[in-house]
């Protein structure tokens, strides 16, 4: 059985290859390098509850899990249809995905997509039991979301909307939905603090859509950054980390955080490299460099925000 970098190198290649690597295949799958996305928030949200004494180890591991499976599906699901509607080809820029490279078969990812989002719907019904309908229906609406970002009569990736729909569920709903079904009520602050890793998850996808620009616009895939060019996109990704930094230290400024929050601003180096990669590269292995940069940037920021929260 080939190893993942072995797998890895297939893909990176082109080639269909002969017999699909099954272990390798659903790690590519899943796209671990950007994984922390999901799960991240919900350690921060964890942590400001925590710091109020409302933490629920119960919940907190129920909210990782619904995170993680909800992402592992949405990416399982953009594998799948994104090959059928032609936007992954061999011209594409990125690391070539599972089913477009033969190394899993569409009935396979439709099956597995299936199973991420039974999974998380499973996990998140602990969320519904503790918090009620506002939780049934936050978890309808992630999962629909994650479907809807690549297929059915208006996938949101295709129509420029995929960036929202990031910030919000990424960012905002997990940091906050985590806090409010540990604490049993809505924070204001928990939304405030949520805003800064938002603007950094979207980030990463904007790099994503960056590096597709050219394939994406050729399949019909008008993601924001085919809609607004290149050069706009540029200035986009790197407004989303001034404001991720900024807004830290304005909610710092403004008492909604403790200074022991600015240990996030630790990271500043990393983020500076990584948004200078995403501005600067026109290869697809340089903007492929400057993605899983921005995943780690995100990462480290949230958790560097939640001990800071906790302090």
């Amino acid at each position: 059985m080939a190893t993942v970098s072995e797998g890895a190198g297939r893909l990176a290649a082109g080639l269909r290859p002969r017999g699909a690597p099954a272990a390798s295949a659903w790690w590519i799958a899943a796209r671990p390098q950007t994984l922390t996305a999901g799960a991240a928030p919900v350690l921060l949200g964890t942590a400001l509850a925590a710091a109020e004494g409302h933490v629920r180890a119960g919940l907190a591991l129920a909210a990782v899990a619904a995170a993680l499976l909800l992402q592992i599906g949405t990416n399982f699901a953009n594998d799948l249809f994104d090959f059928e509607r032609g936007a992954d080809t061999k011209e594409r820029r990125g690391p070539a995905r599972a089913v477009a490279t033969g190394l899993l078969a569409p009935s396979q990812m439709r099956v597995a997509t299936g199973v991420a989002f039974g999974g998380a719907a499973l996990a998140g019904a602990t969320l519904v039991w503790a918090g009620g309908w506002p939780f049934a229906l936050l978890g309808a609406l992630a999962v629909a979301c994650g479907l809807a970002y690549t297929t059915g009569p208006f996938p949101l990736a295709y129509h420029g909307l995929g960036d929202a729909a990031v910030f919000v569920f990424f960012g905002v709903v997990a940091v906050a939905g985590s806090y409010a079904v540990q604490a049993q009520a809505i924070s204001a602050r928990a939304l405030l603090v949520s805003l800064p890793p938002a603007c950094l998850v979207t980030a990463i996808l904007a790099v994503n859509n960056l590096r597709d620009i050219e394939t994406d616009a050729q399949a019909g895939k008008r993601t924001l950054a085919v809609r607004i060019g290149p050069v706009a996109t540029r200035i986009y990704l790197a407004s989303l980390f001034v404001l991720a930094y900024g807004g830290l230290v304005a909610l710092v400024g403004a008492g909604v955080l403790g200074p022991a929050a600015l240990a996030a601003l630790g990271t500043l180096p990393f983020g500076l490299r990584a948004a200078h990669d995403a501005v600067v590269c026109r290869d697809g292995p340089g903007l492929n460099r400057a993605l899983v940069r921005t995943a780690r940037t995100h990462a480290a920021f949230t958790l560097l925000l939640a001990a800071g929260a906790l302090a």
